[in-house]
């Protein structure tokens, strides 16, 4: 059976709907899980403070005016209508949210984030789609990069110069060690700025974004940061490993944030350590 009803006035947009509601569900849940009752009255939206103040009270049905009409035919809705009603609605947001954690293994937090708004969700598998993988990469560039850059700009996700096509791709080069996750911040930032007609590797190349991964290259720039810092390269020796940090920081400085830190970290590592 139904609860006691409350009628809201003051509600002049679907935003204040959802938010008005909002709050009424929370409001009720704490009145009855304090062992209170709902008491059957009109509340008044206040979109300010975000929440709804009792106006009047209404003790019995008749208050509010109800007619009864005897030419309405009773209304009667069997389980299948229902069952069909049901498999045409669309994926509800607590659904996808759980699906995306289940089959994307993304926290709580990332697919809560995703899915709420359904533009977003459709982003982000859309993304997914061309990048053929890497579902917690493509979260935290769609929850962080992206999401900064529409909120600069004042824009919807719908309207983002950058597709879900052109993310996806980005992020196959990220996992293809074409570029660093730094780097491809430059990307991203020229794919929002229109350059190239939107074409990753062509912005990579004319750039020369062009992650260097030669284990020769990465030596040598890993020696002459060596040279140039022998105070900090003997702490390392020394077993002083946090100063590793700096010395990577160097070594990406010194190949314009070019160099694939990780395999800078592990020539560092092998040159001092052993």
């Amino acid at each position: 059976t139904l609860g006691t009803r409350t009628e809201l006035k003051n509600i002049n947009s679907f935003r204040f709907v959802e938010r008005a509601l909002h709050y009424e569900i929370d409001r009720q849940t704490s009145v009855l899980e304090s062992g209170g009752t709902i008491v059957q009255e009109t509340r008044l939206y206040d979109p300010d403070a975000d929440l709804t103040r009792s106006m009047r009270g209404k003790e019995e049905a008749h208050d509010y005016r109800y007619f009864p009409d005897p030419d309405l035919p009773p209304l009667v809705i069997s389980e299948e209508d229902l069952e069909q009603l049901r498999a045409q609605l669309p994926e509800l947001p607590d659904a996808r949210q759980a699906r995306f954690v289940a089959d994307y293994q993304l926290s709580e937090d990332d697919a809560a984030q995703l899915t709420a708004q359904t533009e977003i969700a459709d982003y982000f598998e859309s993304a997914l789609a061309h990048a053929g993988g890497e579902s917690r990469l493509a979260a935290n560039w769609i929850n962080g990069e992206l999401m900064s850059w529409l909120n600069r700009s004042d824009l919807m996700i719908t309207q983002s110069p950058v597709t879900p096509a052109m993310l996806g791709q980005l992020i196959n080069r990220i996992r293809d060690n074409t570029v660093s996750g730094k780097t491809a911040k430059q990307v991203f930032a020229a794919l929002w700025d229109g350059e190239d007609n939107g074409d990753v590797d062509t912005v990579i190349d004319e750039k020369g974004l062009t992650q260097i991964t030669d284990a020769d290259a990465i030596t040598q720039a890993v020696s002459d940061v060596i040279l140039g810092f022998p105070e900090q390269a003997e702490q390392v020796r020394s077993g002083d490993e946090k100063v590793i940090g700096f010395l990577v920081g160097q070594v990406m400085k010194a190949t314009s944030g070019k160099a694939n830190p990780q395999a800078v970290n592990e020539a560092l590592r092998k040159q001092l350590l052993g």
